[in-house]
């Protein structure tokens, strides 16, 4: 284990003085006046990003300054003021989100601690969000727990991957080894077309023609099921899951598959023994991706859901859809205040990790999946 982690530590170190040397470089090889122009730039804009933070009505004066000398660098520098433009791109979007999350991780402990829970003695903040069922902002005693949400965004999450895990890799594989190339160029973008639809819209549907017919169907009181909020979420997944899967296995070389079929195979069995299993992790990166936006999914789920912070009756009833995570923020945070708005921040927590963990796992697999193709 040693080894490895020494060998990270170089890699690091070594991008990190990579990219040092490259920083002296540019500074060595550019002229003082450019040199002159980049600072005012990122001066200005750093002015801009204090003056924003701070909520001054100053802060229009350093952006102007940015733009003026950007604008001044691109007439005579252009090269080296498109390179510090991107650079400071880059890390005003990585200062951007981190900002964000660290405004959402504080904005969650004030309820965090008010749903503190003594267990042997020991006080575990927020435990109580987790151990009970209620949710009442209202009457005392007022809670704020999150299983209810939780238990609603899992069952989504898990009916929306039933659909989109088979059906995405299903046409994957057609689009990548069965489809003759006139299909591929019109069934691919009509599938990512999918993807462009507004999620508002697969809700309204659900609403005005699923739920309905599904109340009438299962004698049902009332609409919403997370049987077919999960469905229409796994159709909206579905665009992810077919670009990623069919990448992976586009990915795979041509050798590998006409090996298979030289030694006698039909294509049907190359596919299985050969193809898939080669981009098996690509193809779970993919549905790890869908799982993501299933479980972000926010407008489809507050339009068919019924809206009540609660559990089923059993807990796999999926007949009937209560809330979830995404949808508990939507509906509330018009009204919301005091620690109810607290609560939705930690709603935004758990989805934050929850996505980034899935996000970090694909990530990796998909590594794993390069270095396994390159080997």
């Amino acid at each position: 284990m040693a080894p490895v982690t020494d060998s990270q530590s170089g890699r690091i170190h070594g991008a990190i003085s990579g990219q040092i040397r490259k920083t002296r470089e540019f500074v060595d090889q550019t002229e003082p006046a450019a040199l002159a122009i980049i600072s005012v730039m990122a001066l200005s804009l750093f002015g801009a990003l204090v003056g924003f933070l701070a909520v001054s009505d100053w802060t229009i004066v350093p952006f102007v300054a940015f733009l003026a000398s950007s604008a001044v660098g691109w007439f005579r520098y252009q090269e080296e003021t498109a390179y510090v433009i991107a650079l400071m791109m880059t890390v005003s979007t990585i200062l951007i989100l981190g900002l964000i999350v660290v405004f959402i991780f504080r904005e969650s402990i004030p309820v965090i601690q008010y749903e503190s829970a003594t267990v042997y003695g020991f006080t575990v903040p927020g435990l109580r969000m987790f151990i009970e069922s209620n949710w009442d902002a209202v009457s005392p005693p007022i809670r704020y727990s999150m299983v209810p949400m939780i238990h609603g965004t899992v069952m989504v999450t898990l009916i929306a991957s039933a659909v989109a895990a088979p059906l995405g890799v299903s046409a994957a594989l057609f689009l990548s080894e069965i489809a003759p190339a006139p299909v591929r160029e019109v069934v691919k973008p009509g599938v990512e077309i999918l993807a462009g639809i507004p999620s508002i819209v697969y809700g309204f549907i659900g609403f005005t023609v699923l739920s309905p017919w599904a109340s009438d169907q299962f004698q049902t009181t009332g609409q919403g099921s997370y049987l077919f909020v999960g469905i229409v979420v796994g159709l909206m997944a579905l665009p992810t899951v077919v670009s990623v899967a069919e990448d992976a296995l586009s990915s795979i070389p041509e050798s590998m598959k006409s090996g298979s079929l030289a030694l006698g195979t039909t294509d049907w069995q190359t596919m299985t023994s050969i193809t898939l299993p080669a981009a098996f992790s690509g193809v779970s990166a993919a549905v790890l991706l869908g799982v993501g936006r299933a479980i972000g999914e926010t407008m489809a789920a507050t339009v068919m859901l019924r809206g009540v912070p609660r559990l089923t009756e059993p807990l796999a009833n999926v007949f009937y859809g209560m809330e979830t995570l995404t949808s508990i923020i939507a509906r509330n945070y018009g009204e919301a205040d005091g620690l109810q708005m607290d609560a939705l921040f930690v709603a935004g927590v758990i989805l934050f990790i929850t996505v980034l963990v899935i996000s970090v796992g694909a990530q990796y697999i998909e590594w794993r999946m390069r270095q396994a193709t390159r080997g």
